[in-house]
């Protein structure tokens, strides 16, 4: 079981900031508004998924899993409430959080499912965050010339998220989940998450008037689709999740535990799981 401790970030998010505030450049700054318009709603279904799963389990299981679970819904329930207050600046530049609506209306549309398969969308969106995070932490060139306050926020999330990669996967297999509906599952977040995302990038561009310029798409490319972009670079690790053997824990996380080493100024902790 992992020992995951609940943290409170030590950083103002009441001033408001640039538009394009990740260091100028209007696609970086689109892109990590669309994933951040995903994150409220979507970390409230990783709770419900979570909590309800341990409540399914047999008593002995529920026990061996309290502290985890208790971890895992402490930070995800901080990361929900810190991008809701970055997510509120959004709003008052004039972006519309589309994602969140589409997400909300799936989670609706697909409320009947057992908790099961709501476990395993859980399980393999933690995946992409996961990949995201490593990634991130990586690359802190991409917040070159962002707001210090800024650049902390997303890499105390990332950290957070390689910290508790496991919880969701590891629930989903206690209560018996299996390989081929784990799959399955993977294979539709993969292709509803990276639509929502690219989605929402778009309109956040067009509302900035920066869709149609090339400098935009330069960088979008080198983002994403160069030698160490973030969808080129990790195919593999995409691929990783959809082997019988995988389990999240195979997924480095030195860079995750060296920033909450590095960087204990930034937070200040709530609690730990025992």
């Amino acid at each position: 079981m992992s020992n995951l401790a609940v943290r409170k970030l030590l950083v103002d998010l009441t001033t408001p900031f640039d538009t394009r505030w990740c260091g100028g450049d209007a696609f970086k700054s689109a892109f990590f508004n669309a994933l951040s318009m995903s994150f409220p709603v979507g970390e409230q279904f990783f709770i419900d998924s979570v909590r309800e799963g341990a409540k399914q389990m047999d008593e002995a299981t529920r026990e061996k899993f309290a502290a985890e679970v208790q971890g895992f819904i402490g930070q995800e329930a901080t990361h929900r409430r810190i991008h809701a207050l970055f997510n509120g600046h959004l709003e008052t530049q004039g972006f519309v959080n589309n994602i969140a609506l589409r997400s909300a209306n799936r989670i609706k549309a697909n409320a009947h499912q057992n908790v099961r398969q709501q476990l395993a969308a859980t399980a393999a969106t933690e995946h992409f965050t996961d990949i995201f995070a490593d990634w991130l932490l990586s690359h802190p060139e991409i917040f070159d010339n962002t707001e210090p306050r800024l650049k902390t926020m997303w890499q105390w999330h990332a950290a957070e998220e390689a910290e508790h990669r496991c919880t969701a996967f590891d629930v989903y297999k206690a209560l018996g989940g299996n390989e081929a509906w784990r799959i399955r599952i993977f294979h539709y977040v993969t292709v509803t998450f990276l639509t929502d995302v690219m989605l929402q990038t778009l309109h956040n561009l067009w509302r900035d008037g920066s869709l149609f310029k090339r400098s935009t798409w330069r960088s979008g490319y080198q983002l994403l689709f160069s030698q160490q972009g973030l969808l080129r670079s990790n195919i593999g690790h995409w691929k990783a999740y959809k082997s019988s053997r995988f389990h999240p824990v195979q997924q480095d996380d030195t860079l995750s535990q060296q920033w909450l080493q590095n960087n204990t100024s930034a937070y200040s902790l709530v609690g730990r799981s025992a």
